[in-house]
């Protein structure tokens, strides 16, 4: 009778734990091949673009119940580059990301906004170096047949998360702003 129950019980909630998640939820990606992330600071006034070349995301997210959706972003710190060899051998260094410590920085997403015409705000924590920031990011969503491009822009502070620390934490050298912009191509979000 004990062995009857547990299995009813977890047949049960097998179904429930079915049935309670969204179908449109199941399928979405992240196709890295046609996204980007990129960054512009400026250096000495002269604005400089980098990007980071590895990064992964997990998504939950329906358009017609955006306060629903979760979004957690992870980037691979040391595939950063300015394009040149000389700043992409000091970004790794503990001055700018000490990759060797912290490989890793994160986004993850604390609610979801539609603000209408494919436009969405999205807040959560931001972690960069071990220092974690509260992010506000606009999104807009454009949609083709199979796939939705999730892009915007946003500002963050540098020196909130110990980017350039020592000498590099003087801003008439390097900028205290940073701008990051992204472009993500997604396969299975459901239609707005």
């Amino acid at each position: 009778m004990t062995i009857l129950t547990t299995t009813a019980r977890a047949t049960a909630l097998a179904l429930l734990t079915t049935l309670g998640a969204p179908a449109v939820q199941a399928d979405q990606k992240l196709l890295t091949a046609q996204s980007e992330i990129t960054f512009v600071s400026k250096q000495m006034g002269v604005p400089v673009e980098g990007r980071f070349k590895k990064f992964d995301a997990q998504i939950a997210f329906d358009p017609a119940k955006p306060q629903t959706g979760k979004i957690a972003f992870s980037i691979d710190i040391a595939s950063v580059t300015l394009g040149a060899p000389e700043p992409d051998a000091e970004l790794p260094k503990a001055p700018w990301f000490n990759t060797a410590r912290f490989s890793q920085a994160s986004f993850q997403s604390a609610s979801i906004k539609g603000l209408g015409g494919g436009k969405f705000e999205v807040v959560g924590k931001l972690t960069i170096k071990g220092n974690i920031q509260d992010a506000v990011i606009p999104v807009t969503l454009v949609q083709t047949a199979t796939t939705t491009t999730a892009s915007g822009a946003f500002t963050i502070k540098r020196l909130a998360y110990k980017i350039g620390e020592n000498e590099w934490a003087d801003t008439s050298m390097v900028a205290d702003d940073v701008q990051v912009k992204f472009k993500l191509a997604l396969s299975g979000v459901g239609k707005f």
